[in-house]
């Protein structure tokens, strides 16, 4: 049996076992493991402990769990919803207001948390059921939840990105640096659209009236004085680190303690509140850990067998791409796996693949970084099978049906795909803040 048969046999199993609803580092790793005890013989039962030791000498993964935690403790505290309330009244007589601070709302879970579910929550149970009360219209609301949510895979710290740069060896302060932009103008877009559809149509964002709005300036102050405790802990936490007064981990620990003593500074810190938080925390870092491992030990079976040529010679040799033909081929790729898949397994499945590519055609790995989290945004969102969706259609009010979940997407998409041909056209948009940070 030819190397390229035995590839091609791996994939196929291990998209065969993920459809049957195995947990994704399982069927990844169950398949890494077979095909080395067959092709390596006893030899291969040293795999995994390599993988896992070169998993474990990588510094930089101790940022998960503290960044998972921070985002977690905000949430679990109600730190989070102290936010909502003070952009529901700052915002509130502007047209389509709510629906525009509920953007920067998901811009700062982002940059706390780092994980599209934990914007989703939020915005599902908080944000829809205030704006639903008020009158807004729930096609343009939950597109303005979905699309926001779904930065928190591209706005630092971004747990995908520590998992790209963990497969790609690239470094993720860089990774991270990279996505701001992007991300802010993504958010932009946002507003720009939101504002763009209530000042055509009104009816769609009332404003606020004033009776709900009227309370002392001392309350409003005081108000405010609550909601920016989160932009205090993400300013500190990334201006240490920009500085160069601390490091990656750090950053990510001065985030967590600073996130905590907010909390305790708020009386909502219990020991109740610390357990459920540390549960949380342990369950998504010991999932993404098994990812990683997963995938060390199949790119390790894939490249030995030389898959990641075979690709190059079909797209460049008998497909007869050019360089930027191949990375469109890829970013379609994304979006087709979207569907099927969430964000960890495209990257532990194709990374391996198409990482060493994109080197070899000279594109920035940052760069594709970048374009591989903003592909995957798109994917998170993108009928019939997108992720959030599915998730949105959860956690959402009853009143929003699956319907409506569809319709309101298609805008965000349009924006997602604008800012993608952006950044292909314009690599600076991304590669410009890592290169001006590192300069310094």
């Amino acid at each position: 049996m030819s190397y390229e048969l035995i590839a091609i046999l791996m994939f196929a199993s291990m998209m065969v076992l993920l459809m049957t609803g195995q947990r994704v580092f399982a069927a990844i790793g169950f398949v890494a493991a077979g095909a080395a005890l067959l092709l390596y013989g006893q030899g291969a039962v040293e795999m995994p402990f390599s993988a896992t030791f070169k998993l474990f000498n990588w510094f930089p993964m101790l940022t998960l769990p503290l960044f998972i935690y921070m985002g977690y403790i905000l949430a679990e505290s109600g730190i989070a919803e102290d936010l909502y309330r003070m952009l529901h009244v700052w915002f509130g007589r502007v047209r389509g207001g709510l629906a525009i601070g509920t953007i920067f709302l998901m811009v700062i879970i982002s940059a706390m948390n780092g994980l599209s579910v934990a914007g989703m929550a939020i915005g599902a149970t908080i944000a829809l059921p205030e704006m639903l009360r008020r009158g807004y219209d729930k096609v343009l609301i939950s597109g303005v939840v979905q699309g926001g949510s779904s930065l928190g895979i591209l706005v630092p710290p971004s747990v995908v990105m520590v998992l790209y740069g963990m497969i790609a060896r690239q470094p993720v302060s860089q990774l991270w640096l990279a996505g701001v932009v992007p991300g802010l103008l993504m958010a932009g877009m946002f507003v720009i659209y939101v504002v763009i559809r209530c000042r055509i149509n009104p009816e769609l964002a009332p404003v606020v009236s004033d009776e709900e709005l009227k309370m002392p300036l001392r309350e409003k102050l005081a108000l405010l004085r609550a909601g920016i405790i989160p932009f205090l802990i993400f300013f500190t936490m990334t201006g240490l680190f920009v500085m160069g007064i601390t490091s990656l981990v750090e950053s990510s620990a001065v985030g967590a303690t600073s996130a905590t003593i907010a909390a305790a500074l708020k009386g909502r810190l219990s020991w109740n509140l610390i357990t459920e938080t540390a549960r949380k925390t342990l369950a998504i870092s010991c999932m993404f850990l098994w990812l990683i491992l997963a995938a060390l030990a199949f790119g390790a079976i894939f490249d030995g067998l030389g898959a990641v040529r075979a690709i190059e010679s079909l797209f460049i040799t008998s497909w007869d791409l050019s360089p930027w033909q191949v990375i469109i081929m890829m970013q379609v790729s994304f979006i087709i796996m979207g569907m099927f898949l969430d964000d960890t397994a495209m990257l532990v499945i194709v990374a391996p693949l198409y990482v060493p590519l994109v080197k070899l055609l000279g594109f920035d790995l940052v760069w594709f970084g970048v374009l591989y989290t903003m592909t995957c945004q798109i994917a998170y969102i993108t009928p019939p099978f997108g992720y959030n969706l599915f998730l949105m259609r959860a956690m959402a009010p009853k009143e929003i049906g699956l319907k409506d979940i569809y319709r309101s997407i298609w805008p965000f998409v349009v924006m997602m795909a604008l800012t993608i041909a952006l950044v292909m056209i314009f690599p600076q948009l991304a590669l410009w803040l890592p290169h001006h940070v590192r300069g310094i």
